[in-house]
């Protein structure tokens, strides 16, 4: 069976133009949004005091802008604010990494975690006025409960998680990407459908008063960076 193409023409769009500016002004704002950007760091220490919630939902307005596979934006926000489900989601976590650690983790990966003092003990669950739980759409549910078809689901939601963190690193809200291993739990605990698997947890909040984080680098710009230069 033959197959067509469709040109861009058979279905509507919309005109679309960027603001350009000058060299000057185009590093000038690159240089600013970096800056804000290297004082990011992750958080496990987190104040109780309230965030408005208008912050949560603007950020997570913000990770919904992300480009996604064929625009399916596979990605759920879940935000919990209740101090009884997060003091179960943390028991659950901290159930799930108790056997990670005594476990699950080889001996290299415990050595490589050493430097940032991390164990099975997840106080900042509770602490952090909020937990965002980002969850990634497997597939589509349509009307009559039939599958429709995500595509680069997990890059999509990735690239969605990343602008989150950027959102609310940029209202001076700190954050922490928690991986518990395995995440089932939040699917169950939180009541999302079938379809949609746990990708990340993330506290978020004001930092606390004497809060510490540890002594690590990045790597340098030429560590990241390959210039493939043309003549």
């Amino acid at each position: 069976m033959a197959r067509y193409l469709l040109s861009v023409t058979d279905y509507p769009h919309v005109p679309y133009a960027l603001e350009r500016y000058g060299h000057d002004e185009l590093i000038s704002r690159a240089r600013a949004f970096y800056t804000l950007l290297d004082g990011r760091r992750s958080v496990r220490f987190f104040s109780t005091d309230p965030v408005p919630r208008e912050a949560i939902e603007l950020a997570v307005a913000t990770a919904s802008t992300a480009p996604s596979g064929a625009n399916k934006q596979p990605w759920t926000f879940v935000a919990v604010d209740d101090p009884e489900l997060k003091r179960r989601i943390r028991e659950a976590a901290e159930e799930e990494e108790q056997r990670f650690y005594a476990e699950r983790a080889t001996p290299e990966w415990l050595e490589d975690l050493a430097p940032i003092g991390t164990d099975w003990r997840k106080p900042f669950i509770e602490d952090a006025p909020y937990v965002i739980v980002c969850f990634l759409q497997a597939y589509a549910l349509n009307d009559d409960g039939s599958r429709a078809k995500h595509y680069y689901t997990a890059e999509s939601v990735g690239i969605a998680v990343g602008m989150l963190i950027a959102a609310l690193h940029n209202m001076g809200l700190a954050t922490l990407t928690h991986t518990p291993s395995p995440m089932g739990f939040l699917a169950r605990l939180l009541e999302r459908p079938a379809n949609e698997r746990p990708y990340v947890l993330l506290p978020v909040g004001y930092v606390a008063e004497n809060a510490t984080v540890p002594d690590i680098a990045r790597k340098p710009l030429d560590e990241v960076l390959v210039w493939n230069r043309g003549e």
